[in-house]
């Protein structure tokens, strides 16, 4: 599959999405998201490839990785396609003695992984999710939060609503549960990275929704269930793909950088393999 076919592949599966939006189905788009969680350092169009191909996908890596990892590829599978970066030092940037320059985008090549359901070998223990319970990614959110120069603050008064965010100060309600507080915390800071500095204008509906999906990728990723978290989707982009790829980029930045924070260290990421970017 060379990169043309690459991008046809990327451009139907965004009309798809867009189209289900339109008939009033967001099936498809809490896939996506999903997928977002899975593979939240990959851009927007790999993660689109890798769940259009293999939909229930949860760690990927190429050939070789997966031999370094004890684990080998089925004989006959058929491989997940995506683009790798093609880059360089920049010569000319480097000083004397530095071993480093800029890296220069020379464009993108083809490449195939293989999800962990395709191989076979020695299990690896980072496979295992939380089960409703935030536990200890609870404590790293807060750290996450400080390290952003936000307070968090609890407060029955701004009831009925379970957090306000302020731009460097986040207010939660009292007394929920421990994954509501969690999945709260997380709509309030994807609206501190994402609504606090300066972009194009948007609507609340717009704001409200994209914080709401962030806390949709991170919650799902850790293995906790939140409902209905995208329950507005459909009348937000109204079928819109230009709309939707730039939401949807806003969305996998923010939740990418907090579940880079959160997680633990692990010998297996579910981004494992090379980080395409496209």
């Amino acid at each position: 599959m060379n990169s043309e076919e690459v991008r046809a592949l990327v451009t139907k599966a965004v009309e798809k999405l867009a189209a289900a939006l339109a008939a009033g189905q967001s099936e498809d788009l809490q896939r996506y998201l999903a997928a977002m969680g899975r593979f939240h350092r990959y851009s927007v169009h790999n993660a689109m490839l890798i769940v259009l191909q293999k939909p229930k996908a949860t760690h990927v890596a190429g050939f070789h990785t997966w031999r370094k990892l004890g684990r080998f590829v089925h004989k006959g599978e058929r491989g997940i396609f995506i683009l790798a970066p093609l880059v360089r030092k920049d010569v000319q940037e480097l000083e004397p003695h530095t071993p480093q320059g800029n890296r220069v985008l020379l464009g993108f090549r083809g490449c195939t992984v293989f999800d962990y359901s395709q191989t076979e070998g020695r299990e690896l223990p980072s496979i295992g999710r939380v089960e409703g319970d935030p536990s200890e990614y609870q404590q790293r959110l807060a750290q996450f939060v400080t390290a952003q120069n936000i307070t968090l603050h609890f407060s029955e008064h701004i009831a009925p609503a379970r957090g306000i965010s302020e731009g460097g100060k986040i207010t939660l309600l009292p007394g929920m549960t421990s994954a509501e507080t969690f999945a709260t915390l997380v709509h309030e800071v994807a609206h501190e990275l994402l609504h606090r500095t300066k972009r194009t204008a948007t609507t609340k509906r717009q704001r409200e929704t994209e914080a709401e999906a962030v806390a949709f990728v991170v919650c799902h990723e850790i293995g906790l269930e939140i409902g209905t978290a995208s329950q507005d989707y459909i009348q937000l982009w109204n079928g819109d793909a230009n709309l939707l790829m730039e939401s949807l980029e806003r969305v996998r930045t923010a939740a990418s950088a907090i579940l880079d924070e959160i997680q633990p260290e692990k010998g297996m990421e579910s981004s494992s393999g090379p980080s395409p970017e496209s």
